[in-house]
């Protein structure tokens, strides 16, 4: 592929048309899967009203997920991506249908079986993730020419978080008012859409790979990688402990029915909030892209992201509470361009869907364990000091990480290409 970077264009990725079907699909499928994730979540608040069965749901989904990252990695870079990336979106589909039927009344399962068949599907959900992360992205940086890797990153970025405001704010609307039942048919039909979409994807062959190598060598290679780059395991180290301690998300639903008093709906437009900050930097990014003095924002935006964490917890208006979670998907989103960025630009293309299983570990162990630690801190320490706590170690992150870092300090992405 051509390797001479042109004049910057913000809108040079959209016309490769496979790539814009591509972000299509991902655009339905995390509509679905942040749809999914509120229904999932209100509904365990209502059986429950108990916060450490929301921060379950994190761990849940986390423990089948890490546990298959390593050799969902492996499949990524030995199998064909697409076929991948469609089979467990059928998956999905499935544990989609199994939480509709747990939820119809006639059947009564959710009153026979407890809560138990909701973490059963949650942990579907999480081995799900395990194989689409590694393929997806593995597969996207196949669709474009390296010159506009940074370019991609921010527009799948931008589509990503757009579906990811979208999905919450859809999916309280609709449980709110037409019900659990109806909700989890909307999931299905974003589902059923995003599969058409990549069925139009031209089929791309994985890069070659040696054979030679045993399944446990091929998993060793991509931990290696990862941890003998002080680059690579900086941006996901510092991903993991902020979003570990500083997430908030598992305990919204206690933030809308006991702190702000705004119910389902008000918890929609809670979960989009970070989303719709995200979205807005998204297209900010992708005119002035965080290129030159990467380290320096990466940085900032976590401590940015911590601060806002922090006031979000002490806040009682609905309002700035909005605000406030807004400004923590703005500052989350500089990192999450500047982390994927530098992933494809220092991943060699055959070993791409291992090194991205390795940021799918790094990535579920914050947001999913993070749920959990979350949930655990609030039953201990209270809903407000433990978001409060949670926030000061995310600052405290950056200053640790910052120090050990010193080539992430300096990281200069135009230099990389």
């Amino acid at each position: 592929m051509d390797t001479v970077e042109p004049k910057h264009d913000a809108y040079a990725v959209l016309k490769v048309s496979d790539f814009r079907l591509f972000i299509s699909y991902r655009f339905f499928i995390t509509i679905a899967f942040q749809m999914q994730g509120l229904i999932v979540s209100w509904q365990m608040y209502e059986l429950t009203h108990d916060p450490l069965a929301l921060g379950l749901i994190g761990l849940a989904e986390a423990l089948p997920f890490i546990s298959i990252a390593l050799y969902s990695g492996h499949v990524a870079d030995r199998y064909n991506r697409q076929r991948i990336i469609a089979w467990f979106s059928v998956l999905f589909l499935f544990g989609t249908l199994l939480l509709f039927a747990f939820s119809y009344e006639g059947l009564m399962a959710v009153m026979a079986l407890g809560v138990f068949p909701i973490y059963f599907v949650v942990a579907l959900t999480g081995i799900v993730r395990a194989f689409l992360y590694p393929s997806t992205i593995a597969l996207m940086a196949q669709l474009v020419p390296r010159h506009l890797y940074t370019n991609s990153s921010t527009w799948n970025s931008t589509v990503w978080h757009i579906a990811a405001v979208s999905g919450p704010a859809l999916g309280g609307l609709i449980y709110g008012f037409f019900g659990v039942q109806v909700a989890y048919i909307t999931v299905l039909f974003f589902v059923i859409v995003a599969l058409i979409l990549l069925l139009f994807v031209k089929r791309y062959q994985n890069p070659q790979v040696i054979l030679t190598e045993t399944i446990r060598q091929r998993l060793v290679s991509g931990l290696r990688f990862v941890f003998r780059n002080q680059i690579l395991l900086g941006t996901m180290s510092l991903d993991m402990l902020a979003v570990l301690f500083g997430g908030a998300v598992a305990m919204l639903p206690i933030f809308a029915a006991e702190v702000l008093f705004v119910g389902p709906q008000g918890l929609g437009f809670l979960r989009a909030a970070p989303m719709l900050g995200a979205v807005i930097m998204s297209f900010i990014l992708a005119y002035k892209p965080p290129a030159a003095n990467a380290g320096k924002w990466l940085f900032i935006s976590v401590a940015g992201f911590g601060l806002s964490i922090i006031c979000f917890a002490i806040s009682r208006n609905f309002y700035l509470s909005l605000f406030l979670l807004c400004m923590s998907g703005v500052f989350d989103n500089v990192s999450v361009i500047i982390r994927a960025t530098t992933l494809q630009l220092l991943t060699p293309d055959e070993m791409r869907g291992r090194v991205a299983s390795v940021n799918s570990i790094f990535i579920g162990s914050s947001n999913e364990i993070g749920s959990f630690e979350s949930g655990l801190a609030a039953k201990i320490m209270g809903l407000i000091p433990s978001v409060i706590f949670g926030g000061s170690m995310t600052l405290a992150v950056v200053g640790i990480i910052a120090k050990k870092s010193p080539l992430l300090r300096k990281l200069n992405l135009r230099a990389l290409k």
